[in-house]
């Protein structure tokens, strides 16, 4: 089946849009000290103009409030709303966002729907996704948090962390353990917990290499979480009791691949400023674009990111005509070979700039330290390839002999090819 990222004409004239859009009026706000507040007043008007613009929350059908893109067309998009953390959010699908929104029009009660979903794609709320827990790490079957059911309420009590955006939600999605006594793939659940709730506390946000010290308001820390016989309505159960790891399935994967799509463009900036400098900078003679070692970077690192773009929109383009799930192997190369490439790219951009690169006068320093949690998060890269090593390995069969044999193989072809073979030598 051949393959096609083309888009139309008219979409093309969007993205030509939004590449401008992004660059002239979203990137500059890196440079600002903001509180909240003011990013708020700043972003609002520019919010709008991609409402406008029928660009508002691509990653949903319509009839959801989405744009309905299909996942080529948005991974397109998020190739350039990737280049900037701010960009995301402005168009209304930013992570834990945007997979939130995702989970519960899977899985969503109309209510639950009309509540959170419709709220959180308005942009009037924020969410949180609390999956991770200390002692269990990339192993989910591991979870420890409880929810009970008592009467028309569930009792919630466990330890979670690393819960992206929890200090500045108005609610989480909590990943529990309803049934132990079954398989962990079908006793865990999904239960929405507004954040006030009496019980819930949020410890902190975790200092992290990509803002060990800088206020998580702009964009959300990962904050360690702690329920304490924290009790919300039985209807706040997402989907059914034992339905947490298909959900967290089908959340997790589009959320995987829209990284992806975005490192594509944060890639492409580190990429740009490596160029730029390979141009600008004389030593030893001559400009580092004429050193081989330079030479070698460029190439390199333009043959990798070709390399992801291309599996990255062919992930996409497999979504969009046979559905996530059927996608797997597809989406868990891209996660780990983008990770990969995302880091090698800044780090060869911040090389070529020595200690420039290494200052906090570039963005590079952050993008890199960014960068190296995309080895981790939604599961780390050895957790992906393991499984992809495994799809594929399901695909052969052990053998005595090797299939490409030599001796073996031309014992076959003598007795296939006999006839010929005896006229040949009759000739002779």
């Amino acid at each position: 089946m051949a393959w096609d990222f083309s888009t139309e004409p008219e979409f093309e004239a969007q993205l030509e849009w939004m590449r401008g859009f992004v660059r002239e009026e979203i990137i500059p706000l890196e440079v600002l000290d903001l509180d909240r507040a003011a990013f708020d007043r700043i972003t609002a008007p520019l919010k709008e103009q991609v409402r406008e613009r029928g660009l508002w929350a691509a990653h949903l059908p319509p009839e959801l409030g989405g744009g309905g893109f299909g996942q080529v067309r948005l991974g397109l998009m998020h190739e350039i709303l990737g280049q900037c953390r701010y960009a995301p959010g402005i168009f209304g699908n930013q992570a834990p966002d945007s997979g939130n929104a995702e989970l519960l029009a899977i899985g969503g009660s109309p209510e639950q729907q009309e509540r959170w979903m419709h709220p959180l794609l308005r942009g009037e709320l924020r969410s949180c996704f609390s999956m991770t827990e200390p002692g269990a790490g990339a192993d989910p079957t591991l979870l420890t948090t409880r929810a009970v059911l008592d009467g028309d309420d569930y009792v919630i009590d466990g330890h979670k962390w690393f819960s992206s955006n929890a200090s500045v939600a108005d609610f989480l999605i909590v990943m529990c353990v309803t049934d132990p006594d079954v398989s962990p793939y079908q006793g865990s659940s999904m239960i929405i917990v507004p954040v006030d709730t009496p019980g819930v506390t949020i410890v902190r946000d975790i200092p992290v290499m990509d803002h060990p010290t800088r206020s998580p308001a702009l964009y959300g820390g990962h904050a360690e979480v702690l329920y304490e016989g924290v009790r919300v309505p039985r209807e706040n159960l997402v989907g059914n009791p034992g339905d947490g790891f298909r959900l967290a399935q089908q959340r997790l994967g589009p959320g995987r691949i829209h990284h992806a799509m975005r490192w594509l463009g944060q890639s492409r900036r580190a990429f740009d400023m490596l160029c730029e400098r390979a141009v600008s900078r004389h030593t030893h003679g001559s400009v580092l674009a004429d050193k081989q070692m330079v030479q070698d970077w460029v190439a390199t690192s333009a043959a990798e990111m070709q390399a992801a773009r291309l599996m990255t929109l062919h992930a996409a383009w497999t979504m969009d005509r046979v559905g996530a799930a059927n996608a797997r192997l597809e989406i868990g190369m891209v996660k780990y070979w983008g990770a990969k490439v995302l880091h090698d790219v800044i780090d060869r951009a911040i090389q070529v700039h020595g200690s420039l690169g290494f200052s906090g006068d570039l963005p590079l320093e952050e993008m890199y330290r960014a960068a190296r949690a995309a080895r981790i998060y939604d599961g780390p890269d050895e957790v992906h390839k393991a499984t992809v090593a495994k799809r594929i390995l399901r695909g052969y069969a052990p053998v005595d002999v090797p299939t490409e044999h030599v001796p073996t193989r031309a014992a076959a072809a003598r007795e296939r090819f006999a006839a010929h073979l005896d006229l040949v030598t009759a000739d002779l």
